[in-house]
């Protein structure tokens, strides 16, 4: 699949454009030079969307587009014409009251939705799925290692409703239902898995997944069981990896893409090193011998493609960013990051 690059003249769709992982892959897109039809739920809110309408190309090669996963047909006129479609939009809303309604279902039903829009275009070669590292190892008895064969336990999570359980349970049937649309329509169809993404960012609000990244500087003590065993990516090596799946002409199936693992000990003597001001707790109510789960990137690096960023370069970017813009308190300042400024439905 030629790039835009190459001088093709590639169209995409880009879903939950306006958030964490959606602005971003926007920007390397259309560095790529590819023409991006970005769907958000309002076009005309601009305080979501003035940061993709000031992204460099954006003027000549990006165009919004109202879509919303829970109105059945609304990404038709979106996709209609497009070479490729990144699904990214997803809805976040840990502290939902009614998930299986506000999370679950939209979630099921948007994936369909947009694959039925991609039958209905006929133009579309290949569908980029970014689903989750809850698709794959949530379940009572950790693994040392994960790669793309595992698969979660829905009982299991149902059952504890841990914090995030009604994301986890959503990535996954989504992806489930993908599959099986992808194979009876003859869709080219990959899916990304993606553990926590950290890093810098353009969107205006605290990203959902930094509110669990950063928990140990913030004191959200409830998103500590997502960190105690923890596999991280750069965001900008997922977005990457986004378009060198979409490019690649063997690319199949499901990928990993997580480029480093750590327990919240490692990730606490990290921040504590690279943060002392934050006072970053001693302990966390968890065995001090903590043996890491890793998350195996084998089959994508098998492919060609290469991590560029640690877990300090992560951090690092994700706690500049939030102090630029003011959603992480500098010293003393009192700001209360445990929540987002709203609750955040990424598409």
């Amino acid at each position: 699949m030629g790039s835009g690059d190459e001088g093709t003249n590639v169209v995409v769709c880009v879903t939950g454009a306006s958030g964490f992982i959606g602005s971003w892959l926007i920007m390397r897109v259309l560095e790529q030079g590819y023409t991006v039809r970005a769907t958000v739920r309002d076009p005309d809110n601009v305080k979501k969307v003035k940061h993709l309408l000031e992204l460099p190309k954006a003027s000549t090669h990006l165009t919004l587009w109202k879509a919303d996963l829970s109105v059945e047909g609304s990404f038709d006129e979106a996709i209609q014409g497009c070479n490729g479609v990144f699904h990214v939009a997803t809805p976040m809303d840990f502290d939902s009251k009614d998930p299986e309604n506000e999370v679950i279902k939209p979630t099921v039903y948007g994936v369909l939705d947009i694959m039925k829009a991609c039958v209905k275009a006929k133009t579309v070669q290949r569908v980029v799925f970014t689903s989750s590292a809850g698709t794959v190892d949530v379940e009572e008895h950790k693994k040392p290692v994960y790669d793309e064969s595992n698969r979660s336990d829905l009982e299991f999570v149902r059952s504890v409703k841990m914090t995030g359980w009604m994301y986890f349970v959503s990535k996954t049937l989504a992806e489930r239902a993908a599959w099986k649309f992808a194979a009876e329509n003859k869709i080219d169809f990959i899916s990304i898995i993606p553990p926590l993404v950290v890093g810098p960012f353009i969107m205006p609000l605290m990203p959902p997944s930094l509110i669990t990244a950063l928990s140990l500087i913030t004191g959200n003590e409830a998103h500590y069981g997502i960190i105690k065993l923890g596999n991280y990516v750069h965001l900008d090596d997922l977005c990457q990896a986004h378009i060198f799946l979409f490019e690649h002409p063997k690319s199949e199936g499901r990928y990993i893409c997580s480029a480093e693992a750590a327990t919240i000990h490692d990730l606490a003597k990290m921040l504590r090193q690279k943060y002392p001001e934050y006072n970053i707790p001693e302990s966390y109510g968890t065995d001090e011998n903590l043996s890491k789960c890793v998350f195996s990137s084998k089959k994508v690096t098998d492919l060609g493609f290469q991590f560029k960023y640690n877990l300090e370069d992560m951090f690092v970017g994700a706690v500049e960013t939030c102090r630029e813009k003011g959603l992480l308190p500098r010293l003393n300042d009192d700001i209360d990051v445990s929540k987002p400024a709203e609750a955040q439905l990424s598409n």
